[in-house]
């Protein structure tokens, strides 16, 4: 049996129906339930994470949610954006460690990063849920051309390594990235460290 006939057969049986929003919905439960504790003891926790995640997906196999409201619908629409977007920040943050910066501290840029997540999140699921129909960056695509995009992000990044290349090398006068560090000290409290 090929790997592909295992998926199609683990998909029949409701892998992505019914096992994987399942255990999405009881860890997330049962992990803020033991973060917050609100019950005493953590066989109570296991019970109502059980409940919460059985509230989500028996509606759904007995197609009781109503239209464009299903609960595990929503769920499987998002979770590819909201994994893309996972990778990409840790990508970035690699990025970011591999220039020699470290992030310390608690200053006014975590809750700001915080935000920023939250409302992608929301971005991503109501966009799944259909709450914006026509997206959020759509618009600019009748003005500005894909292909003209990926030429400006190209052009961009391939600036950067350049600069980052061949920037001033003279240690006496401090370059772009010592300033924007400055500059980042100074708002978020000494946060930025080189």
């Amino acid at each position: 049996m090929a790997y592909s006939d295992l998926v199609q057969t683990l998909e029949y049986w409701g892998l992505s129906d019914v096992l994987v929003p399942f255990i999405l919905v009881f860890t997330v439960v049962f992990a803020v339930l033991q973060n917050i504790k609100i019950l005493p003891e953590k066989r109570f926790n296991v019970v109502v994470a059980l409940a919460m995640a059985l509230a989500v997906i028996v509606p759904h196999v007995t197609h009781s949610y109503p239209a464009q409201a299903d609960v595990v619908d929503i769920i499987n629409q998002s979770l590819p954006s909201v994994g893309l977007i996972t990778v990409g920040i840790i990508m970035a943050l690699l990025l970011i460690g591999t220039l020699g910066y470290k992030w310390e501290g608690t200053a006014v840029l975590n809750p700001m990063i915080a935000i920023a997540a939250f409302a992608t999140v929301l971005f991503i699921f109501g966009r799944s849920a259909g709450w914006f129909p026509y997206g959020f960056f759509d618009w600019l695509d009748v003005y500005i051309a894909p292909e003209t995009w990926t030429l400006f992000v190209a052009i961009l990044i391939f600036g950067i390594i350049i600069y980052y290349i061949i920037g001033p090398e003279k240690k006496d006068e401090p370059g772009v990235w010592d300033k924007a560090a400055g500059v980042a000290k100074e708002m978020f409290g000494g946060m930025v460290k080189k």
